[in-house]
């Protein structure tokens, strides 16, 4: 157990950050659900504009720091593709 009051403010900190973060994660997941069921549904206008609500939360998943810029990336071109794919 911590027994200066900095590492005391620490823990705490950590334990309002992790809560924000996992709320953060959280949310950005089901954006992607959305996305990946009416991708499986066959639905390329619901995948379209789940496409689009998404990109932004996964965005603001990188700036805040919860997400690798790469992982987000990546995820969204293999997203997109799965989209275009749809109409073939």
């Amino acid at each position: 157990m911590a027994h200066h009051l900095s590492a005391k403010k620490r823990i705490r900190q950590t334990e309002r950050r992790t809560a924000v973060n996992k709320a953060r994660v959280s949310r950005i997941r089901t954006f992607l659900k959305k996305v990946e069921t009416a991708i499986a549904a066959g639905k390329k206008t619901e995948a379209a504009e789940a496409f689009t609500a998404a990109m932004p939360e996964m965005q603001r998943g990188v700036s805040k720091g919860v997400l690798h810029k790469n992982t987000v990336s990546r995820k969204l071109s293999r997203l997109s593709a799965a989209i275009k794919k749809l109409a073939a």
